[in-house]
């Protein structure tokens, strides 16, 4: 009789993938990010260890919200002293910091341990279509 398999750290193959945010909702997008950064896409794959691959996000400013959340939707963020409390609405934060936006969305999808952290690093956010990873020959994401 065989047993589960179980994935071991070094015996992971990791690819590179691009995904362009251009016209996508953000959950969605996010949702597509963190499954590839988890690795669940692949059939080795195990919940305690980094199976997943690295992913490029292009296209960072052209994501879409949903009926009335760029006007309603707030961010919020706390530099951990009395008082720190800093409310933005996400229609301000679309057009300053938008890489944030997609990178906590992410974040929020994605374990919240050690592994978590370990797999967020693998996330690059790009506004426009260039980026500096070609050398890693990304392909481009269908799905």
């Amino acid at each position: 009789m065989r047993g589960t398999y179980m994935a071991r750290p070094g015996e992971v193959e990791r690819k590179w993938w691009i995904i362009d945010a251009k016209g996508k909702p953000l959950g969605r997008l996010a949702s597509t990010v963190a499954l590839i950064l988890r690795g669940k896409h692949k059939p080795e794959f195990t919940p305690s260890v980094d199976t997943g691959d690295s992913v490029i996000v292009l296209n960072a400013d052209s994501f879409v919200l949903t009926g009335k959340k760029p006007e309603q939707k707030i961010f919020f963020r706390h530099s951990g002293y009395p008082g720190g409390a800093r409310y933005i609405p996400y229609e301000r934060l679309m057009k300053s910091n938008p890489e944030l936006l997609i990178r906590t969305a992410v974040k929020g999808m994605l374990p919240h341990n050690r592994l978590g952290r370990k797999l967020l690093k693998r996330l690059y956010v790009y506004r426009g279509s260039n980026h500096p990873h070609e050398a890693q020959r990304p392909a481009v994401w269908q799905g």
